[in-house]
């Protein structure tokens, strides 16, 4: 153990006393960090409504854009349209299990490259801390669920009509232009 001696004030230092202070701010970064995915996880599970609606207007949004930016042909472009609006329940229930399962995690990466400040090449090695797994609260899913099912066989028979009827169009337009 080597004791280095600084200033006037005579204050020492041992390197091996930083390393412990280095890896105990470590272990309490790691913990709070955590502590940011749990919350996370609970105002996700806390205010599932306001997810699904933002992810309502996501998949507007970019539902659209995709069909505009891929069929050109206005008939088709509608139909596609009106299937997308049809099938917005299905997508709403994936996106909300992918958002659950994967969002808290990816957002608090993002916050912790935040806050840390550091360049990519500067970033000391990782320290792995063991933190016990908390679950967040259960989500209440039983309730919406019979529904939900209900919506979403209302959904398809439709879809499956408006799809049977633009197969139709599509085949008598290209007879058309043959």
């Amino acid at each position: 153990m080597t004791i280095v001696r600084r200033n006037a004030l005579n204050t020492t230092v041992s390197p091996s006393l930083s390393s412990l202070e280095t890896l105990a701010e470590k272990v309490i970064e790691a913990e709070r960090m955590h502590d940011v995915l749990l919350l996370l996880q609970n105002l996700i599970n806390s205010e599932e409504a306001t997810v699904k609606l933002i992810l309502d207007c996501l998949y507007d949004v970019g539902s659209v854009n995709l069909i505009n930016q891929k069929l050109r042909l206005k008939p088709l472009n509608r139909v596609m349209k009106l299937i997308a609006r049809m099938s917005k329940p299905v997508f709403r229930t994936l996106a909300l299990n992918w958002f659950k399962k994967n969002c808290p995690q990816l957002i608090t990466n993002w916050l912790h490259t935040q806050v840390t400040f550091g360049s990519i090449q500067n970033r000391p090695q990782q320290v792995a801390v063991e933190v016990a797994e908390l679950q967040p609260y259960p989500i209440p899913q039983r309730e919406n669920l019979s529904q939900e099912i209900k919506n979403l066989r209302y959904q398809v028979r439709w879809l499956a009509g408006i799809s049977i009827i633009a197969i139709a169009v599509l085949g008598i337009t290209a007879a058309r232009l043959n």
